[in-house]
């Protein structure tokens, strides 16, 4: 039987895309159905100069000073799928494959990238120049689930922020920005950058030129030039994804919030809630960005698989965050299959309190009642980000509610 496609899809709304002066991020993290996604906190911190970091595979040079960050993350690996910062970024990445080679070798994953990116970056524009410089610095490329068979690719970030959108597209170390600043706007696990080019790699064109995929003369389209002749079946089953997604934005252009892009999520018949064969929507999560900057972003996770099933749970960054043990997988140190040579060679089990409780739950018998928590807490959410009711201490939030639903399973 042919692999099923391991795919994501990455979705962003801007005024006036969305109903309220508000830009909706969403995603949907889509891999192999048994892997476990957590939700992990990191406050801001500082760091001793000359210290050094460790990435999933590599090390390289850490920042004096790191922000507050909220992932959601593939529980074996350094970096993320998805996340936040305390500044209102937000990034997702995707594969994609190119006609650029895979580079072999281990090196910054893209979900590496993505962390850096909310860890070093105070803006969209600004996290984009902190993954492009360290893709041309260290590259990208190493083993990208938890399995010895090798797999690797190049990677597609959506970045936003309060202001505005970037998506990031890359071809090894090459790479090529679009700013987006209206509107609606969806990626999906291949090129969609043509000649509407914001930024890019000072030697794109003339690597293009080089290999003979721009005669250099006429325009440059970077999709066109870069996209692979016989591309992946993934790639080709992420074009219906694509569109799909697209028609769903574009049906509630202008009024989108974040109960429609978690709708969007939960898509089934469009494929964008994946469940094919041996991979799924392990993660999903959902960010809403108030532009008026005296108002706090409000971040959804499910840390479980499944939107259609699971619920969207709020975080917001406080002088109170808190770290929800029960969303975080066990640490298995120097044993864990990732750090021993060769990797992956064994299995261990990364579930979390959360994964179990909902895993248990094969009758869905408290799904109904989930979902009425899940709409409240929106309303009460939307009431007071419209000034309606007061906000109050918001720093336990998502801890409450993942211990809430656990209660709830139980």
């Amino acid at each position: 039987m042919a692999e099923a496609p391991m795919s994501c899809d990455c979705f962003v709304s801007l005024p006036p895309g969305s109903r309220d002066d508000q830009v909706i991020f969403g995603k949907n993290s889509d891999r192999p159905r048994d892997e476990v996604q957590e939700v992990a906190y990191h406050p801001a911190a500082t760091h001793p100069p000359g210290s050094r970091l460790e990435c999933t595979y590599i090390q390289i040079p850490q920042v004096e000073r790191t922000r507050a960050i909220i992932l959601s993350k593939p529980a074996w690996m350094w970096g993320a799928e998805m996340g936040a910062n305390d500044q209102g970024v937000c990034i997702g990445n995707e594969a994609v494959w190119t006609r650029e080679p895979v580079a072999p070798g281990e090196a910054l994953l893209g979900m590496d990238l993505v962390r850096l990116g909310l860890e070093r970056g105070d803006s969209a524009q600004a996290a984009l120049t902190v993954i492009t410089g360290l893709l041309e610095q260290h590259g990208q490329g190493g083993q990208c689930r938890e399995d010895p068979a090798p797999f690797s690719y190049h990677n597609t970030f959506l970045l936003v922020d309060r202001n505005e959108a970037w998506v990031l597209e890359t071809a090894g170390r090459l790479w090529v920005a679009q700013k987006i600043t209206e509107g609606v706007k969806n990626i999906s696990n291949q090129l969609t950058i043509g000649a509407q080019i914001s930024a890019e790699h000072p030697e794109l064109r003339r690597m293009a030129q080089a290999q003979g995929w721009w005669d250099g003369e006429g325009e440059f389209n970077f999709s066109q030039a870069f996209s692979p002749e016989n591309p992946p079946a993934r790639m080709e089953l992420a074009k219906k994804r694509y569109r799909g997604g697209t028609e769903l934005l574009q049906q509630h252009d202008g009024f989108v919030t974040a109960e429609v892009m978690m709708s969007i999520l939960r898509d089934k018949p469009s494929g964008i809630c994946m469940d094919s064969g041996g991979f799924c929507t392990t993660g999903s999560m959902v960010s809403v960005l108030p532009r008026d900057t005296s108002l706090p972003c409000i971040h959804f996770f499910t840390a479980t698989p499944d939107p259609s099933r699971s619920i969207f749970k709020p975080f917001v960054f406080s002088g109170s965050s808190s770290r929800a043990l029960r969303v975080l997988s066990p640490q298995f140190g120097p044993d864990d299959p990732v750090r021993k040579q060769p990797r992956f060679e064994s299995q261990v089990d990364r579930r979390h309190d959360l994964y179990k409780a909902h895993q248990a739950d094969e009758g869905f018998a408290v799904h109904e009642t989930l979902r009425e928590m899940e709409s409240q807490c929106l309303s009460e959410i939307s009431a007071m980000l419209n000034g309606e009711i007061p906000g109050e201490e918001l720093g336990d939030l998502f801890f409450d509610c993942v211990d809430t639903e656990i209660k709830f399973y139980q």
